[in-house]
């Protein structure tokens, strides 16, 4: 029988699932479309999420542990960002 994460280690699984799905590190998807067709902001997309994954790296690192709040929170933005970038054809479903 597994055991479940620790909290630390759940929010580091749910970064590095975000580091390997999302774009994070693509010029493109910081850039802003030629007619400003975007449904949503996909470059302000990005930037929330590179902001708080550092943010979870560094404080995880100083040794803070994430609520399960902090962890549902920060799942539940990945994936409503996830969606806004599938629909703008930055990622696929």
């Amino acid at each position: 029988m597994s055991r479940k994460p620790d909290r630390s280690t759940a929010m580091i699984q749910i970064i590095e699932q975000v580091k390997d799905e999302f774009p994070l590190y693509d010029a493109d998807t910081f850039k802003c479309g030629p007619d400003n067709s975007c449904i949503g902001c996909p470059k302000k997309l990005m930037e929330m999420v590179e902001t708080e994954v550092s943010y979870w790296e560094f404080a995880i690192q100083r040794g803070e542990v994430p609520t399960f709040d902090e962890i549902n929170r920060f799942g539940k933005m990945c994936k409503n960002i996830k969606r806004g970038l599938v629909r703008n054809n930055i990622m696929a479903a």
